[in-house]
């Protein structure tokens, strides 16, 4: 469907960082904007897991290493 462009370090990163701010939201019993914003995680999660990213893909940039033929 969409082009991996996401490289091994890069996906990690981005599920690491999407959990943790999944796993503060939960965590938190907190009100209000900030605690709200702890959702954007779900962004670097669902991009990290699927390989691919649509801002990547708008700018023609990616950290996937290129594939020897």
């Amino acid at each position: 469907m969409f082009k991996t462009n996401e490289g091994t370090i890069d996906r990690a990163l981005r599920i690491i960082v999407g959990l943790a701010l999944l796993a503060w939201y939960f965590m938190d019993q907190g009100q209000g904007f900030w605690h709200s914003a702890k959702l954007i995680g779900i962004i670097p999660l669902a991009t990290g897991l699927l390989g691919t990213c649509p801002l990547y893909s708008i700018f023609g940039f990616s950290t996937c290493p290129m594939k020897k033929a």
